[in-house]
């Protein structure tokens, strides 16, 4: 045999097929096993049940019911203790939207609501800052800051009531010593306001001071001494530093306070009973039920109308004013 039949005869055919390739091997998904519950899981829940329900009994049916039975006598033509009534369906909605006095109410409730929590929260923070300095006093100043936010609202109107009557009152008595005629503070509704939005603002600065001195004392100080070694002086220090870190702060006050003066009564009851100027909504509500107009479902259309409200900040705020906060 030659050279060139040894290698013919040891060269592999062309036309041998291809061997397939082997696909890669991969994992078998396990396989989904439901848990159990197991006996520790099932007194934990009984455990939580027996803890949780009583408040969850307690809170629908002194909150939700009433809220869902609000909104049907809302659409009601109803007189409050009469046994019939008439469904008008949303004319009650109609009628305050369309009356002359649905303007009026809704401008007082935002002028009462925008200069009390913008005057509670300034304020708050300024005297805040000053009780955050290491001098003697400062423990009774606290004490004396926040008493009048845990006193009765009824209580704090009739003495506030007293100070501001244009007759015998103890600032008409002092204007007069110095010559000088008292306003008009109950008479007058434009005054009638201011009246109450200086009273429920000096009540409700306690709370925002307290609350702005805790975020005060909880900011790091090393960042703060680090920046005064710096040179930052005191304002640049409190408006590059301070101001920013204590932004959750801030979101929580804002929420709150405007939260509570949407729903501002007391005071106003207390200090000018038949609304002279001061009907924010929860008030008309109240004046339609229980005064002389006498419609508990127009009323509970105000009300439904507040609800709407004060939902709709809520949800705002946790949807954009929450964006600014800094948390650390």
């Amino acid at each position: 045999m030659t050279t060139r039949q040894i290698h013919s005869s040891s060269a592999a055919p062309a036309d041998k097929p291809a061997e397939p390739p082997v696909p890669p091997l991969t994992a078998a998904k396990p396989r989904q096993v439901r848990k159990r519950w197991s006996g520790r899981d099932r007194r934990d829940f009984l455990v939580f049940l027996a803890m949780a329900l009583p408040n969850l009994v307690l809170i629908g049916t002194f909150t939700y019911w009433p809220l869902i039975n609000n909104i049907y006598y809302s659409t009601l033509d109803w007189t409050l203790g009469s046994a019939s009534a008439t469904v008008v369906g949303l004319q009650n909605y109609v009628t305050f939207f369309t009356g002359e006095d649905a303007s009026k109410v809704l401008g007082t409730t935002a002028i009462f609501t925008l200069v009390t929590v913008g005057g509670s929260m300034i304020l708050g923070l300024l005297v805040a800052l000053a009780l955050n300095s290491k001098v003697r006093g400062t423990t009774f100043a606290r004490s004396a800051v926040f008493a009048p936010y845990v006193l009765s609202g009824v209580g704090v109107g009739l003495v506030w009531l007293f100070i501001f009557d244009p007759g015998y009152g103890v600032l008409a008595w002092l204007l007069r010593g110095l010559g000088q005629q008292s306003p008009q503070w109950i008479n007058d509704p434009q005054l009638s306001l201011v009246m109450v939005i200086i009273v429920y603002v000096w009540k409700n600065l306690g709370y925002c001071a307290v609350v702005y001195l805790a975020g005060l004392k909880s900011l790091p100080r090393d960042v703060m001494e680090a920046a005064a070694l710096d040179g930052a002086n005191g304002a640049r220090r409190f408006l590059n530093i301070s101001l920013p870190l204590l932004s959750p702060t801030t979101f929580f006050l804002l929420i709150t306070t405007m939260l509570s003066s949407l729903q501002a009564f007391d005071l106003i009851r207390i200090m000018t009973p038949l609304g002279n100027g001061t009907s924010t909504l929860i008030y008309e509500a109240y004046l339609q039920a229980f005064g002389a107009y006498n419609r508990a479902g127009y009323s509970a259309a105000i009300s439904v109308i507040l609800f709407a409200i004060l939902l709709i900040i809520t949800v705002l705020q946790l949807r954009f004013v929450e964006r600014k906060v800094h948390y650390s």
